[in-house]
This record gives structure tokens, C-alpha cells and sequence, in this order.
């Protein structure tokens, strides 16, 4: 695949790289089950202070507050590379609509730093914050998804970006703000943890969606397809817990099962049309 074909962010990136910030600690890297326990309620979701709930990792050869610009970081000229291309396929989405669209910005960092939902660090993963707009990323997490998640290529690290995307997405259409309204009113942590699923599946169809709308533009191939499917597989809630507690606990899903995450990227992929993605408009046992 040739990434390096997609459109720059123009900007978009706030590198804080190296810039101290607040101390994140790192994460564990011992067996996969005390690492499932420090992940698990953060994997490729939003922030839970804001709503409830083939190839190898791009190289950072930067230190320092930079601001990316120079040749050599591949790390932040891919990230910004997979930020303007969502940039314009979503752009060009809402345009068509006739809605109004607004760029996230993505913080790329390491060890851990400020965001508009309080501390972000390498424990928590990616995520989305709905306050502030904006996409976080800690450099570590590429290794992560390499030796643990599924194991990690290009086009899985680009869903990463995609999935936090698609928050920033549900975001702008107010769909984050009803599920937090739908969350506050549930009669149960289950009834709650329902609607969490249905917006992260959502996400990982809005992902699938910009995939299509760049796969000619990327010459992807269906190699670097299942580099994606094998991350949604490896951070499936019924995979991690399987992992973590040795069972497995529906009731307790906030992302959806690796099935489930697995067949809407898949939706998303195969039509290009965020249409495609309305998980909350079926039956839950029919996501």
C-alpha cells in the first residue's frame, strides 16, 4: 500500500513529542492479561470522563517538541497522511449532505500529556474527546498493536486513526451527545453499556467507510485488509475478556464482540456509505 499518496493534514497535527507534559508511566508489557486489565475500558473508544463506559510500526527518529515537518520522522508524516485523508473523504461526505464540517486536530505524544478530558497517557490508548475536538495518540501504541493486537501493519494502524475519527464524526452529529443522554437515563450499567456498543461499532463502520474512499488512492490490497480485521478481532470485548478473566460477560461488552467489530468495518469497507452504518436503527441482538 502507498500512503504516502494521500493528501497532508496541512497542520493538523499538534506533536508534543518529547515535550514532558504529564507523566505517563508506560504501559505494562508483561503477559496479555495484566495488559487487557490496564486497557480494556479505553481500547479505540472515547474518553470514559466525557461519555460512560504487514509491516512494521511507522519508526519516530525525532526527539524534542518538533513540529514534524522535517524528512525523516515517518511517524508523523504517516499519521498526518491518514489525518488529511480522513480530512477529505469526510469532508467531502458532509459537503454532499449539505452539513457543516469541522477538522479534528490529532495530539501525537508520548508518555502522557493534557487533553480537554482530563490526563491522557499511554495506559488509556487512543481516544477521541468530544470537549476539545480533538484525536490523542501516544507513539507507543503502534509497538502495542505489533507484539499484542492482532500484529499491527500499515492499514491497522490507519483503522486506529479511522476509528477515533468516526468519533469525532458522531461527534459533530451530535449522535455522541444523545448516547451520553441515552447512558444518563438507563436503567442499568447493561442498559448503559448497550449504547456504548452501538457507537463504537459505528465508529468501526465509519472507519471501514473512509477505507473504501481510499483504497484505489492507497492501492490497497486485501492483504492490508486483513491486518485491520485482525486488530477488530484481537480487541473484541469477548476476545479481551476471554483473555483477562477467562470468561466471557455480554452484558459487560462496551465495544462489541470481535464478530461484531469485524462485520462493521467490513459494512463500512465494502459500501463507502455512512449510511450503511446505523447501529442504533436494529435490534441489539441483531448488531
Amino acid at each position: 500500500m502507498d500512503w504516502q499518496n494521500l493528501p497532508s493534514s496541512g497542520g493538523g497535527v499538534d506533536d508534543r513529542r518529547g515535550s514532558g507534559g504529564v507523566p505517563g508511566g508506560g504501559l505494562a508489557v508483561g503477559g496479555i492479561g495484566g495488559l487487557v486489565i490496564a486497557l480494556i475500558a479505553m481500547f479505540f473508544g472515547i474518553n470514559p470522563s466525557s461519555i460512560t463506559g504487514g509491516s512494521t510500526a511507522p519508526s519516530h527518529t525525532q526527539s524534542g517538541n518538533q513540529t514534524g515537518s522535517q524528512a525523516g520522522d515517518t511517524t508523523y508524516q504517516f499519521i498526518d497522511k491518514v489525518l488529511g485523508s480522513n480530512n477529505q473523504v469526510w469532508g467531502n461526505i458532509f459537503q454532499q449532505s449539505g452539513k457543516q464540517f469541522q477538522k479534528p486536530v490529532l495530539v501525537l505524544y508520548s508518555g502522557g500529556t493534557q487533553s480537554g478530558c482530563g490526563t491522557a497517557n499511554s495506559a488509556v490508548g487512543p481516544f477521541y474527546c468530544p470537549s476539545d475536538g480533538k484525536i490523542y495518540l501516544d507513539t507507543s501504541f503502534f509497538n502495542l498493536m505489533k507484539s499484542r493486537l492482532g500484529g499491527g501493519g500499515e492499514f491497522a494502524y490507519q483503522y486506529v486513526v479511522a476509528h477515533e475519527y468516526g468519533h469525532h464524526i458522531q461527534n459533530l452529529l451530535g449522535i455522541s451527545d444523545q448516547v451520553e443522554r441515552k447512558q444518563q437515563s438507563a436503567r442499568s450499567e447493561a442498559e448503559a453499556n448497550t449504547y456504548s456498543v452501538r457507537l463504537e461499532l459505528q465508529a468501526d463502520c465509519f472507519a471501514g467507510v473512509w477505507g473504501n474512499h481510499v483504497k484505489d488512492q492507497e492501492n490497497i490490497t486485501q492483504t492490508d485488509v486483513q491486518t485491520a480485521i485482525n486488530t477488530a478481532k484481537a480487541i473484541g470485548d469477548d476476545t479481551l475478556q476471554s483473555q483477562s478473566q477467562g470468561s466471557v460477560t455480554p452484558e459487560k461488552f462496551t465495544h462489541g464482540s470481535s464478530a461484531q467489530r469485524t462485520n462493521w468495518f467490513m459494512k463500512g469497507y465494502q459500501s463507502g456509505n455512512p449510511n450503511s452504518c446505523d447501529t442504533f436503527g436494529i435490534a441489539y441482538n441483531q448488531l
